[in-house]
């Protein structure tokens, strides 16, 4: 009897492991429909690190992926095909590109926040620079910024350095970047002796680089983000762009520099 009954049991333990092994797969499964991912500006990348562990304390089961690069590079992925839920971009051209592209859910486009631009020297420069006339200077030999066809940051100072007239004249001295972060890199190791880059940057690197002054002349620097065409977590993506609205999200970015849209 004890025989049989002890075969019974063995037939149901043996029979009951592929339905836990079942169940324990449909639960990862389900953990990973919940994987939200984000391709954001170079420039956001410290803020959104820290936005993304608020948002998940707040959607628990969700887990948010960042890919991080210039605007320009991360729109060129989407439109080949790349599995993005929401894009962020650093100016209005490039979500502009993707929207002629038809690679965004327009109605979930919102400007999140705004930023400056300003011209770093390494933190030990002795250079004098009050604006960016002053990059004329024989002193001064290699000017960094963003690859302007693909880095905004770039395209920015493209802009100030065209309505300043010098865009032609200080062609020689200048040093392309495929990031903002990379221009920044660039001035930090005193490979260059001054660079462009956004006003969140140079707070980043502050204890590296040094802002000699502010660049001015440029179009409003405002971040828009939207969910992606063919997403099939939009739900998911308009709560993370709902996020970066609300208060939360706004506080957060705030404390990384970065004003209001």
């Amino acid at each position: 009897m004890k025989s049989s009954l002890l075969k019974r049991g063995l037939v149901i333990v043996m029979v009951s492991l592929p339905v836990f092994a079942l169940n324990s797969v449909t639960h990862k499964s389900a953990c990973a429909q919940q994987e939200l991912l984000v391709s954001a500006a170079a420039s956001l990348t410290n803020a959104f690190k820290d936005v993304g562990k608020q948002f998940e304390a707040a959607n628990p089961g969700v887990k948010v992926v960042f890919n991080f690069a210039s605007s320009g590079a991360l729109m060129q992925q989407i439109d080949k095909g790349a599995p993005v839920d929401v894009f962020a971009s650093a100016d209005q051209k490039t979500m502009d590109q993707a929207g002629e592209k038809r690679l965004l859910l327009v109605e979930t486009r919102k400007d999140f926040v705004s930023n400056g631009l300003v011209l770093v020297v390494p933190k030990g420069s002795k250079l004098v620079i009050k604006g960016v006339k002053d990059l004329l200077g024989a002193k001064i030999a290699r000017i960094a910024m963003g690859n302007p066809e693909t880095v905004p940051a770039g395209r920015y100072s493209q802009e100030v350095l065209t309505k300043a007239g010098l865009w032609e004249a200080l062609k020689p001295k200048y040093i392309l970047a495929e990031t903002v972060r990379q221009t920044l890199d660039y001035v930090a190791r005193g490979e260059v002796d001054a660079g462009f880059v956004f006003s969140t940057d140079a707070i980043v690197a502050k204890e590296r680089v040094r802002v000699a002054a502010k660049a001015e002349g440029h179009q409003p620097i405002r971040y828009p983000v939207a969910a992606i065409r063919g997403t099939k977590k939009l739900e998911i993506s308009q709560k993370f762009i709902d996020y970066l609205l609300g208060s939360e999200g706004q506080a957060i970015l705030a404390r990384h520099g970065f004003g209001k849209p």
